[in-house]
């Protein structure tokens, strides 16, 4: 078995030799000048995101196809009939891949009125000694729809700009020769006749909406694998150490298969079951994730000839009466999350980061503030993000990105059901990340019809994944919905306040008191922000600062206000607008180049070390929470925690998959009403190998 930090570092940095891309010197690749430049612009080169893509199902074989490819601008959905064969360098113009077409990174920097139809083009090589298997291409996220061509021939068309899809190729290819891959792009940002979810993308950007992402804006890779193979796996794990395993497989046939998990020194524990139906297993003396202790555990899982190496932590998510209150619980205790509204755009790359050290630089960031959680507002990331965030113990409140603001163009019907099938293509692909703690159905009522479809959507998202909490309508515009009464308040927090203002309204004492968004506090430090044009909106800023001294101090005061509606109220976690400017807001932590941080670091660490104390006095546990071990019940040895994941490991033993331990075993104080839905499915036995 590998250990986890050997599984890391492979993940993260083996990327094998790129093969068929087009030859840099002579491509006419040449980075565009963008608004403003970060640290990492001038690193990324013609050979971005070496990292393997899926860092949850990892196979030994892969080829990466990102670097310079070719674009053309196509003029209507139409064109789609006449696929480009054969072309070569003078085709077109240059493009990175991955990127946005309108960032400088691409290449093209094209305009964002101008950016419906295009057409993505590049050559690749599959060698030879994979001919006699299956062949997957893998995309993690084009905008919008995408149809893929392989040598002239459809291979498949996927509609949904934030999740990952693949498409099988082995009849389409040529082994040990050239190939050709072709995909036309429809995004119709904008659109009247196209209500599709943006989230703050726009085609005319102004304050809280930026510039647009069109196009192949995450990794494209290639990998050989057997004709019946592993297309999911859904892996969770709990306090009491019972893990849940459900293996999806390529023709949804019944295989069996094989789990091992090992710890950090290589102890291995195995169990067997079957694909295509959840089964359960136990592992002894497990060592819990929580964001003061972000243990991960090794897993490798066997189908036939197809092995894959993934990774997961145990804890357990849920809700339950504390001392009269509603809370959020995290391994059986209240946990007070507190984090930023995190936008994850960048001035070089928009959606897509520089390199995946840009992005590890936030969440760095966040982290050495004090921080425990970070709400991803209205976009989905590469996988690696939240890797990333498993790795740091960082949890995650994830927004579904919403379609078009304007009340004036509400999705019809086909298009609320084409929301509702991204939703559920959201929670199945990214429930297995320990770290994602919320799921977040609408914000603001942005493209939310009046009816109310997330008294629907929220059970439907439970049902999907019964280990999280479900934020039903973040903001405004709530039925009762969902897990969370969500307050939304500029500049001032208003968390779990019975008289809270409108458009929020009261908080709801049936559920958990958030406030999902306040702050947003302003101060223009730097001339260069005036680049953008959406910077004439700067006055719909909530407050504008003259200093930075005084913007600290303002920042602290409501922090204190925070801290003082957590002693004295219903609050049970925060969200501050926001980790980084973006364009026209001037309201980040950070300046949007991430060059400059606003924050006086003693003020703010000590100000939230204070937040987490006066949730501790209301019941919550540790400051960052989650500060249990989960130990077996004979085990008269104490537990020691540390902040270093790899060292928190499980030690041998033997244990069968019994019933669940009582309540006394779950280091829940007395006066928790524990509601976590039991998992279901097969038996199984882990035997230490």
């Amino acid at each position: 078995m590998v250990p986890l930090t050997s599984l890391s570092f492979f993940i993260l940095l083996a990327s094998p030799l790129i093969n068929g891309q087009y030859d840099v010197d002579s491509s006419g690749y040449e980075l565009q000048t963008p608004p403003l430049t970060t640290d990492w612009t001038q690193k990324v080169g013609t050979n971005p995101w070496t990292e393997y893509p899926r860092p949850q199902q990892v196979r030994d074989k892969w080829q990466s196809l990102n670097g310079i490819w070719r674009y053309q601008k196509a003029n209507s959905s139409e064109d789609i009939d006449n696929v480009p064969q054969n072309v070569d360098d003078k085709w077109g113009r240059a493009v990175m891949i991955p990127s946005c077409i309108e960032s400088g990174l691409s290449g093209l920097q094209v305009d964002p009125k101008d950016n419906e139809f295009s057409w993505f083009q590049t050559k690749f090589d599959v060698p030879s000694d994979w001919k006699d298997q299956s062949l997957l291409i893998n995309f993690g996220a084009v905008d919008y729809e995408a149809t893929v061509f392989i040598n002239g021939k459809n291979a498949t068309t996927h509609k949904g700009g934030y999740t990952r899809f693949d498409a099988e190729i082995s009849s389409l290819v040529q082994y040990g020769q050239e190939n050709e891959i072709t995909v036309f792009v429809h995004d119709p940002t904008d659109s009247e006749e196209h209500i599709i979810p943006v989230g703050k993308q726009t085609n005319s950007p102004s304050h809280i909406f930026y510039t647009p992402c069109t196009g192949i804006w995450q990794s494209v890779f290639i990998e050989p694998v057997p004709e019946t193979y592993i297309r999911r796996i859904d892996l969770s794990g709990d306090m009491d150490g019972v893990g849940t395993i459900n293996v999806h497989t390529s023709d949804s046939s019944e295989q069996s298969v094989k789990l091992s998990i090992s710890d950090s020194e290589g102890t291995a524990y195995e169990t067997n079951g079957n694909t295509e139906s959840s089964f359960n297993f136990t592992l002894p003396n497990v060592k819990l994730w929580s964001p003061d202790s972000p243990t991960l555990y090794n897993v490798t899982v066997s189908m036939g000839d197809d092995t894959l190496t993934t990774y997961m932590g145990f804890r357990s998510i849920g809700k339950g009466e504390v001392d009269g209150v509603i809370r959020p619980l995290l391994n059986g205790e209240f946990i007070f999350a507190f984090g930023t509204l995190d936008q994850g755009y960048w001035p070089d790359g928009l959606y897509t980061p520089p390199s995946y050290e840009a992005l590890r630089f936030d969440l760095n960031y966040l982290k050495e503030l004090g921080f425990n959680m970070v709400r991803k507002h209205i976009k989905v990331e590469t996988d690696l993000f939240y890797k990333a965030c498993d790795d740091l113990g960082l949890l995650v409140i994830q927004d579904m990105p919403s379609t078009t603001a304007r009340k004036e163009f509400p999705p019809d019907q086909d298009q609320q059901a084409q929301y509702v099938n991204e939703l559920r293509e959201l929670v199945n692909l990214h429930k297995s990340f320990p770290s994602i703690f919320t799921w977040i159905i609408y914000n603001e009522g942005w493209g939310q019809p009046e009816d109310g479809p997330e008294i629907k959507h929220a059970p439907m998202v439970k049902d999907l994944d019964p280990t999280r909490l479900v934020d039903a309508a973040s903001g405004w515009h709530d039925h009762g919905a969902g897990d969370y009464s969500d307050n939304h308040h500029y500049p001032d927090p208003q968390c779990g306040m019975p008289n809270a203002n409108d458009p929020s309204g009261p908080y709801d004492p049936a559920r958990i008191g958030l406030q999902g968004e306040f702050g947003g506090l302003g101060y223009n430090v730097s001339i260069d922000q005036r680049v953008y044009s959406t910077i004439a909106a700067i006055n719909e800023t909530y407050e504008i600062d003259e200093t930075l001294e005084k913007w600290n101090s303002r920042s602290r005061d409501l922090l204190i206000m925070l801290q003082s509606q957590i002693t004295n109220y219903a609050c049970s976690g925060a969200v501050w607008t926001q980790t980084v400017d973006v364009e026209g807001e001037i309201n980040g932590l950070m300046t949007y180049d991430r060059r400059m941080e606003r924050t006086d670091r003693e003020i703010w660490k000590e100000t939230i070390s204070d937040i987490y104390s006066a949730a501790s006095g209301r019941g919550a546990g540790s400051g960052s929470g989650g500060n249990a071990t989960k130990t077996s019940s004979n085990d008269s040895g104490s537990s020691t925690n540390t902040t270093e994941a790899q060292s928190n490991v499980a030690t041998s033993g033997l244990s069968t998959n019994e019933s669940r331990q009582n309540s006394s075993s779950r280091s829940v104080r007395d006066q928790i009403t524990f509601n976590m839905i039991p998992l279901v499915g097969l038996g199984g036995i882990l035997v230490n190998l």
